[in-house]
């Protein structure tokens, strides 16, 4: 694999954590491997591993952009990166009503329900339960 694929794998599993990446190199098939290739070159290894932005900055965009495209699937996992990115509750429902204001009230309502269920199943996970 590429040094940039190697960088990505790193930053992906920083982000993600490795039960989430170990779950998803598990997974591929013949099918998505190149996407898989790809998404962990151009996202995690380029973008990701940029040092123009913090990590918690990027976390809060990511966050907001699939909001306001309507990227509901990936909203939860990204939710979940925020505990090693260092954006807060608070940064997210900052992001969130910008999204509100600048690309729609449903698609922020549906972020924010997402976001308010994944951190209450964190919160559950941390308490053990």
């Amino acid at each position: 694999m590429s040094d940039r694929y190697e960088q990505g794998l790193i930053v992906r599993r920083t982000v993600l954590g490795d039960a989430h990446v170990d779950r998803a190199e598990a997974s591929k098939t013949d099918l998505d491997a190149p996407f898989q290739t790809l998404i962990t070159e151009a996202a995690w290894g380029t973008v990701w591993a940029s040092d123009g932005i913090s990590p918690r900055e990027r976390s809060i965009l990511t966050l907001a952009l699939l909001a306001a495209l309507g990227n509901f699937e990936e909203i939860a996992m990204h939710i979940r990166a925020t505990a090693r990115t260092g954006a807060s509750k608070q940064d997210v429902l900052e992001a969130f009503q910008h999204v509100a204001i600048y690309a729609g009230v449903p698609r922020a309502n549906q972020a924010l329900k997402i976001a308010k269920d994944t951190y209450a199943d964190m919160e559950r996970e941390e308490a053990g339960e």
